[in-house]
């Protein structure tokens, strides 16, 4: 079983599902799971695309996309989000592309370490990547002067902060429906 709730397969997509499928193909040629669990409502996964592009595959982005990819997979692992971690951590080890540094921010990620293998800004952005989503209700204006006292722009605070907002919406369709990663071709590079 690949989710808790019907998917329809994409050989018996007809329409605006058939045309949303198209939309959510991947560079492998593959449909990925947390796209199908939309498969009852296509304007769903138009609107989860969307969004997920716009914070992850946007050319405007200023951060280093192996960095995002990072601070997906902390806040997959704060929500404890295994279907996103997989994803997304496979994406930031093929951008890091050195294994065993790979390996070291992964353990430092897991543990709840960051400052294990960050520092300065990208260490602050990893704090609040944590604040904002296990506290998201105590957050407040000193959390932003200490990422611009860390060095960051708000348009990197920003770019931050639409990450962590997506993917804790993404976690939670992913966590609340039971979605695996069954079929699914891990990580979206070819």
């Amino acid at each position: 079983m690949t989710a808790w709730i019907k998917m329809i397969p994409e050989e018996e997509a007809t329409g605006d599902l058939r045309e949303m499928y198209a939309q959510a193909m991947t560079p492998h040629g593959t449909v990925d799971n947390v796209m199908k669990v939309h498969s009852l409502r296509p304007h769903t996964m138009q609107g989860h695309m969307a969004l997920y592009k716009s914070v992850l595959h946007h050319p405007d982005i200023t951060l280093p996309l192996w960095f995002l990819e990072v601070v997906a997979s902390y806040t997959s692992i704060k929500n404890l989000c295994d279907y996103s971690l997989s994803h997304h951590f496979a994406n930031a080890r093929r951008l890091i592309s050195n294994e065993k540094r790979a390996n070291l921010i992964l353990a430092a990620l897991k543990s709840g370490k960051p400052q294990t293998q960050f520092q300065g800004k990208e260490l602050a952005l990893l704090h609040y990547t944590e604040k904002l989503t296990t506290q998201v209700s105590e957050m407040n204006i000193a959390d932003i002067k200490s990422l611009h006292d860390a060095g960051c722009t708000d348009g990197e605070i920003l770019e931050v902060n639409q990450v962590v907002a997506y993917f804790n919406y993404s976690n939670r369709v992913l966590n609340g429906l039971g979605v695996t990663t069954e079929g699914d071709a891990i990580g979206y590079y070819d």
